[in-house]
């Protein structure tokens, strides 16, 4: 019989990823993995056993291809006639880029309340400064992980 983890055992750590030139998809499908808390031996579906993320310099991540004009997001009021939709282009002029990155990472999380909770302990910022220092996060370098990860600028 597999032995579950108790919440009194779960250790929760803070990770922190600077997004300058990180491609947004793959950077979500990391941060949903964390935020999930599979990428410990102890991972259970229904339990909330993941780590914190911080993601600093959100202003300077990237999209692959033409995604950046092209992708378009959508949502509905409720009201018969009331989808809006948006683009990443306006969320940056509108200074929301945070919510690129929020909304891509959302999508990865199974819906539910358990997947508000885990989403809740993703915290994006712009520049360098978060108030998250007294928690010492572990810094991952996201663009040594893989090569296709981040953009290169030939």
């Amino acid at each position: 019989m597999t032995p579950f983890a108790k919440k009194k055992d779960l250790k929760n750590k803070w990770y922190i990823v600077d997004a300058s030139n990180i491609v947004v998809g793959r950077l979500a499908a990391y941060i949903s993995k964390v935020l999930r808390g599979k990428n410990k031996s102890q991972f259970n579906p229904n339990q909330d056993n993941g780590d914190f993320v911080i993601v600093t310099n959100i202003e300077k991540i990237k999209f692959t291809g033409k995604k950046f004009k092209n992708k378009i997001y959508f949502k509905h009021t409720g009201h018969p006639g009331g989808i809006k939709q948006t683009n990443p282009t306006k969320l940056f002029e509108k200074n929301k880029s945070q919510d690129v990155l929020k909304l891509a990472v959302k999508r990865m999380l199974p819906g539910g309340p358990l997947a508000k909770k885990q989403l809740s302990k993703l915290k994006i910022y712009h520049g360098e400064k978060h108030p998250h220092d007294t928690q010492n996060p572990i810094k991952i370098n996201f663009s040594d992980l893989n090569k296709k990860n981040s953009i290169r600028s030939s």
